[in-house]
């Protein structure tokens, strides 16, 4: 079997393509080692001192006046005095999102919190619908409630097993003993029946409410006027004192939630639910939580996260019939979003995936800015044309003041292929000005961004970027990318770490899932790299394409914002995979003019962008790293 347009064997090719692959990738390798101890004297000395600045900044978070003045020493000597107060600015709005974050109360606080008067009363009806009853496990929960700051709640217990002794503990709690073997439905609706507080929250016996976890549900009912509410949280063997795994989730991200129920304990208004269509359902028993906070989110108006650890879960084991129901409610929900698609569960406990079904094949224009550097462009090229599974693109490579001449005599052989074409682009490069002119020639219903220094892994890589781009919702799609030695490129942009924008999960192994299983689900950001990005035209005309302002950094973080503020979705699928050999073609940040050009683009999309930065990216936490790209927590 040969090439259409290549008369050596297919096989031979595949040869060559690996061999440069594995070479490309030792010499990558073997670049990175080089640069870690390039200009070092003593190695054992920087081997031991090469983590000190982040381990000095730790430290100095500790001490805020000390932190603050030698960053303002910093900003000031980048971007002059003049541009003090937009620092200032930055570093206020970070420390009072850190400091609103509720914290185990003292007494004072546990006073203060008792007392606060909200615009209108609410009662909470928290939910505790038991199997089997464990007293020793019902009991912290019980206690966890009984020790609430607040008193406007009350407690529902019901299930089999003896329950008897709560029924006058307190004149706020309720039970009700079902008799038989009741269901998990079943049970959580007794509980719903029995309730006669406006707001209903659901808790797994076993589980604990830390103090203030009533009055932060109610302070943000409050600020918000939310009618669905969900917490951070953590996980504990014996106790809550003894919790291991802090849970800092994003705010509310509805691709997150169609990968794994990352919300979990949440308290909701009790006219939500009716509008959602009632209780809990038998048909989804072992998943009748996750399959009901579908339904509510799916009809709630305003979803708030209150960015704190006020539910204690016990470690446990998921139920062997939790993944199948899961997947039956999640194939429910997308039915009712107007999508349709087959869900499976993805390899990981309690993880989905779901295979959006395509509703058309439009063409999609993969747009390739390129000067010379052949040993990049070719091997992208190939590994697209050999690779991929879509039958309906094309590509424009946008040419930029080449001087090899053997990278026009390859323009030349591209464009045999009635796929590809080559458009030229005169003067000084700009990668957004290079990128506008490429989608201007471009044919496509899809655009694709794609770097010149990369290489395709998964052969439906199209194919899962356009099941998100494809929906109404979203205006942007992206990929998981690694570097040659297996490592993260790519999964996804944090706004505002290290400063302006961050690099998630940069030099994580391949297979490592992440943090809450984030470096391996299907979800949402509100930035991603244009080294591999699809954007619907619509969406490109819209917005206006890249802003030419950002001549080289920046350009695809202020699209993504822009993208953002128009009200789509970005969404970044692990399913689709590339290699990326960042920097190759364009180097580092390393001469004066170079750097110049950096901080130059870093205040302008600073000033450009203050409110959002100060705001906090709504799919960070304020309890993780401003500093590192790994989601520690900023308490490590």
């Amino acid at each position: 079997m040969t090439n259409e347009h290549d008369s050596r064997p297919a096989a031979e090719i595949d040869a060559l393509i690996e061999e440069n692959r594995r070479l490309a990738r030792r010499l990558w390798v073997a670049e990175q080692r080089y640069a870690a101890v390039e200009g070092s004297v003593f190695l054992k000395a920087a081997r031991l001192t090469r983590d000190f600045p982040e381990q000095a900044k730790r430290v100095l978070r500790r001490f805020d006046f000390l932190y603050l003045a030698l960053k303002t020493v910093n900003w000031c000597a980048r971007f002059g005095p003049d541009r003090l107060g937009l620092f200032l600015r930055g570093y206020r709005a970070e420390r009072a999102r850190v400091k609103d974050v509720l914290g185990w109360p003292n007494a004072r606080q546990r006073a203060l919190q008792r007392d606060a008067v909200f615009k209108r009363p609410i009662k909470i009806s928290i939910l505790v619908p038991v199997a089997e009853a464990d007293p020793e496990a019902l009991k912290l929960t019980v206690d966890s409630v009984l020790a609430q700051t607040r008193r406007d709640w009350e407690l529902c217990v019901a299930g089999g097993g003896d329950l008897g002794r709560y029924a006058g503990a307190d004149p706020r709690i309720r039970v009700k003993i079902l008799p038989g073997d009741p269901g998990a439905s079943e049970r959580a609706n007794a509980c719903i029946d029995m309730a006669t507080g406006d707001w209903l929250a659901l808790l797994r016996p076993g589980d604990a409410l830390q103090p203030a976890a009533i009055y932060g549900i109610l302070r943000e009912i409050d600020r918000r006027g939310a009618d669905f509410v969900y917490t951070d949280a953590d996980s504990f063997e014996r106790a809550p004192k003894d919790a291991h795994s802090p849970e800092y989730k994003p705010d509310f991200a509805p691709d997150n939630l169609r990968s794994c129920d990352y919300i979990g304990f949440c308290a909701f208004s009790r006219e939500l639910m009716d509008r959602a269509g009632g209780g809990c359902r038998g048909a989804y028993d072992g998943a009748e939580d996750y399959e009901l906070t579908l339904r509510l989110t799916e009809q709630a108006r305003r979803i708030a996260h209150v960015p704190s650890i006020l539910h204690y879960r016990r470690a446990r084991s998921i139920p062997e019939n939790r993944d199948a129901a899961a997947c039956r409610a999640l194939e429910a929900h997308i039915d009712r979003a107007g999508l349709s698609g087959a869900v499976e569960p993805a390899g990981i406990p309690g993880v989905y995936r779901i295979r959006y079904a395509l509703t058309a094949r439009p063409l999609v224009s993969i747009i390739i800015p390129n000067k010379d550097h052949l040993d990049d462009l070719q091997p992208c090229v190939d590994s697209i044309r050999r690779k991929t599974t879509y039958p309906h693109w094309e590509i424009i490579v946008v040419e930029n003041n080449s001087a090899d001449e053997a990278t026009f005599e390859y323009y030349a052989e591209l464009e045999r292929d009635p796929r590809i074409r080559v458009a030229r682009y005169e003067g000084a490069f700009n990668y957004s000005a290079v990128n506008n002119l490429g989608a201007r020639h471009a044919r496509g219903e899809y655009l694709v961004l794609l770097n010149n220094d990369t290489e395709v892994i998964t052969p439906e890589w199209i194919e899962e970027m356009l099941m998100f781009a494809q929906r109404q919702d979203v205006g942007a799609a992206s990929v998981k990318l690694y570097y040659p030695d297996e490592t993260v490129q790519h999964a996804g942009v944090m706004l505002g770490v290290g400063g302006v924008a961050g690099q998630m999960f940069r030099h994580l192994p391949r297979e490592n899932p992440g943090y809450m299983n984030r470096a391996a689900i299907a979800q949402n950001f509100t930035i991603v790299t244009a080294a591999c990005m699809m954007i619907p035209r619509r969406v490109w005309d819209a917005v206006g394409g890249l802003d030419e302002g950002y001549a080289v950094a920046f350009n695809d973080v202020d699209l993504c914002m822009r993208i953002r503020r128009a009200g789509w979705l970005i969404a970044w699928t692990p399913w689709a995979e590339l290699y990326h050999y960042e920097y190759k073609s364009r180097g580092h940040e390393d001469t004066p003019e170079k750097n110049r050009r950096y901080l130059s683009e870093i205040l302008r999309f600073k000033e450009q962008w203050e409110d959002a930065i100060n705001a906090g990216d709504p799919y960070y936490n304020p309890n993780l790293s401003p500093i590192r790209e790994d989601f520690s927590t900023r308490y490590e």
